[in-house]
């Protein structure tokens, strides 16, 4: 499993319908994209669930690797850079992966990063994190975990069934679409 995200922060005062509209019309390109578990269509809106931005914000896990080169590197990301200008694209590498409610519609999302300090055993800062997706409160319709070792980013994404838990940490969004042809077949549990 690969993870890849990235983030359009749009004006304060952007048309939001602008980017809904996207999504309603382009959103179910990748309804049966080969090698795509899922892609999260998620938006942030200033003054909703305590943004300060307006951002487009797709997450996606990838079953292949191919099948991500293949987005990539074809139409698709090309109409959306340029449309917004090319965004930095972040990747990560697959870790662990839970399913709870996968028959359901998520309506919201959560990613959580953090590092592992420089002084911590990373395998045990992994177990435990990975110890800790089966522990999720109620109401998640699935959650990743994937790292960064470049600089040992850890990052948590949990779709949700409808609104994000109080208390749960990290970043909201929105979930405007589920592009999800592969996502039954991701392995559950450690993936090593």
């Amino acid at each position: 499993m690969h993870a890849m995200h990235y983030e359009i922060t749009l004006p304060a005062d952007y048309d939001m319908s602008v980017i809904h509209r996207r999504v309603a019309t382009k959103g179910s390109a990748l309804d049966a994209w080969p090698g795509l578990a899922c892609k999260a269509y998620l938006v942030r809106e200033r003054g909703v669930d305590g943004s300060p931005v307006n951002q487009y914000a797709p997450f996606y896990l990838w079953r292949t690797v191919e099948g991500m080169n293949t987005f990539l590197w074809g139409p698709g990301f090309a109409g959306l850079s340029r449309d917004f200008g090319r965004p930095v694209v972040q990747q990560w590498t697959g870790l662990a992966f839970e399913a709870f409610d996968l028959g359901a519609v998520p309506r919201s999302a959560t990613k959580r990063s953090w590092h592992v300090p420089a002084d911590a055993d990373p395998v045990a800062a992994v177990e435990e994190a990975v110890d800790g997706l089966k522990r999720l409160e109620g109401g998640a319709h699935s959650t990743a975990l994937v790292v960064d070792t470049r600089g040992w980013e850890l990052v948590q994404f949990t779709l949700w069934v409808d609104e994000v838990p109080a208390g749960v940490e990290g970043l909201r969004y929105r979930v405007h679409h589920l592009s999800r042809p592969e996502l039954g077949e991701l392995p559950t549990g450690r993936l090593w």
